[in-house]
């Protein structure tokens, strides 16, 4: 069983850890959230320096907590696409260095296939194929695991993440950043049936509508339009009916497409990853949905749910398994689709 050293600078946690096969001997995030709460959101230059600051302590951490040496590590990764150009960079350039410095194989990961593998930490007997629901700041995506680097996107948003609309929506309501653990917390408090909230159709041009796709920034204007509603009537925003109004109209919207898609091409697994399947909603809906129509659904620990370096390493060690590494030369991507993660690597 190999084991692999890996990072993760894609945006704003600089991340380190050591996996060996599927088992997590070390997991380090160096969260940048109370930095970039003042800026309201991440600012990418601002992201790039903490991660130069936070990147060597992590390694060593990482390493420490591991209890292992350089000389017991078989490879080193990072994630090298798709993100932030300036904080990838900073992953990719220190991970390029360690690999010439102690002489490993290099493996450049992508991050939607890192949140696919997070399942596999606390799911290990996982095998493909499977659906994988992609819940993120940056990505909403249905994406079909055929298997170790054969991925077919089945759906995605047209325009705003689901992650994204949770930190738009705080925003109008003045709640602070990152929105989604805010609203989830408040909408505990709510009626999710307060307000009446579009959940983001996609017309097709020969009529009816695409069962996968999804849009949240209809949704997104909607609540915007209801605030300055009430607030024009002097009305006290009722915060947690709007937040709870709002988590649930973008719960049954995933968990509609989720189950219609696994159906329909016959996967009997959905495993949720990225931010958003911290939710407690979309847990809900979505568990309670798939048992209605005998489909199992795999939600990881809350810890591999947002950004993390883990699962990056659990996704190298799979690829490196099967003989697969990164030239020295690959660069990073701010766009790359999931689809063209063989390109990544010599095979």
């Amino acid at each position: 069983m190999a084991s692999v050293l890996a990072i993760e600078t894609s945006c704003d946690e600089t991340a380190v850890a050591v996996v060996k096969n599927r088992q997590v001997c070390s997991n380090v995030v160096a969260s940048q959230i109370l930095i970039h709460q003042h800026y309201g959101g991440v600012v990418p230059e601002v992201a790039s320096r903490q991660h130069l600051e936070t990147i060597n302590p992590a390694i060593a951490q990482a390493l420490s907590e591991a209890k292992l040496g350089w000389g017991e590590i078989d490879a080193i990764a990072a994630t090298c696409a798709p993100g932030l150009v300036g904080a990838l960079l900073v992953g990719t350039t220190t991970a390029k260095t360690l690999a010439m410095v102690h002489q490993k194989p290099f493996l450049g990961v992508h991050h939607l296939e890192g949140h696919i593998y997070a399942t596999y930490l606390s799911e290990p007997t996982l095998e493909p194929p499977f659906l994988s629901l992609l819940v993120s700041g940056g990505h909403t995506s249905l994406i079909h695991v055929k298997k170790c680097g054969e991925y077919e996107t089945l759906g995605q948003t047209r325009d705003d993440a689901a992650g994204e609309a949770f930190d738009k929506v705080a925003r109008l309501l003045k709640l602070g950043y990152p929105g989604g653990p805010i609203i989830d917390k408040l909408a505990q408090q709510g009626n999710t049936k307060a307000f009446s909230l579009p959940e983001g159709k996609i017309s097709l041009p020969e009529g009816g509508f695409h069962p996968y796709d999804a849009s949240f920034s209809g949704l997104k204007t909607a609540v915007l339009r209801l605030v300055q509603q009430l607030e024009k009537k002097g009305n006290t925003l009722p915060v947690e009916d709007i937040a709870a109004s709002f988590q649930d109209t973008v719960a049954r919207a995933l968990t509609k497409r989720a189950i219609a898609c696994a159906l329909d091409y016959g996967l009997e697994t959905i495993a949720v990853g990225g931010g958003v399947a911290a939710n407690s909603a979309l847990r809900a809906h979505l568990t309670t949905t798939a048992s209605a129509h005998n489909l199992r659904v795999l939600f990881p620990p809350l810890k591999f749910c947002t950004d993390n370096a883990a699962m990056i390493g659990c996704a190298a060690a799979e690829h490196f398994s099967q003989g697969h590494t990164s030239p020295l030369t690959l660069g990073v991507h701010s766009r790359l689709t999931v689809n063209r993660v063989m390109e990544l690597y010599q095979h």
